[in-house]
């Protein structure tokens, strides 16, 4: 079985039996086992550092990798061989149910907590193993700058593998911060709510009420 099957495979079971098996599984990364918990509103700063993505082009997240979109964030390094493949794998699972959305109302972003390694090569040779599509950025950089974005999620940690496993959604609107394990399901319908939001919102903005 191939990596990127194998993290198919670990994921469904995860997903299947809970976060505290995920927990157990990853008895290395201490600050990786955390039990799913209820989404929660998260301060969030879309920080302007300069950042590269898979393919080496540098952008910055607020301006060119989400813009007006709706964001779903994760956190991950390539060297990573339990819970970061699991989270990639949901992502995997999420674009495929985002369908024709991807790229154009919602985006995927995982973000590297391991800038010093995973150059843009790594990252681009790990998203291959996901069958990451257009809409899905894999970003990293400069340490400082990486540093200062993930500071902006809540998401630094100076020890990268004791990064908190989590994922983050949202807008200008505003963000959610799912701490554990969320499921592609749970995932899907806070961005169907920004979705809805959004929509409310253009409806009042063109009759004024």
């Amino acid at each position: 079985m191939n990596r990127a099957r194998f993290a198919v495979a670990l994921a469904a079971g995860v997903l299947a039996a809970g976060a505290p098996a995920a927990a157990r599984a990853h008895d290395v990364h201490p600050q990786h086992a955390v039990a799913a918990t209820a989404p929660a509103p998260a301060k969030v700063v879309l920080r302007g550092e300069p950042l590269l993505d898979q393919t080496g082009k540098r952008v910055r997240l607020a301006d060119d990798v989400i813009a007006d979109r709706i964001a779903i964030v994760n956190f991950i390094y390539t060297t990573c061989t339990t819970v970061c493949p699991v989270a990639s794998a949901t992502f995997q699972q999420l674009q495929g149910k985002l369908g024709t959305a991807l790229g154009k109302e919602v985006v995927l972003v995982s973000i590297s907590v391991d800038p010093l390694r995973d150059t843009p090569e790594r990252m681009h040779e790990y998203a291959a193993r996901y069958q990451a599509r257009a809409g899905w950025t894999w970003l990293t950089g400069a340490k400082p700058d990486v540093d200062a974005v993930l500071r902006g999620f809540g998401a630094y940690t100076p020890n990268y593998e004791d990064h908190p496993a989590m994922v983050l959604v949202g807008d200008a609107g505003g963000w959610t911060r799912f701490l554990g394990f969320p499921s592609v399901d749970q995932l899907l319908g806070r961005v169907q709510a920004l979705r809805v939001a959004r929509e409310n919102k253009g409806k009042v903005a063109q009759h004024g009420y």
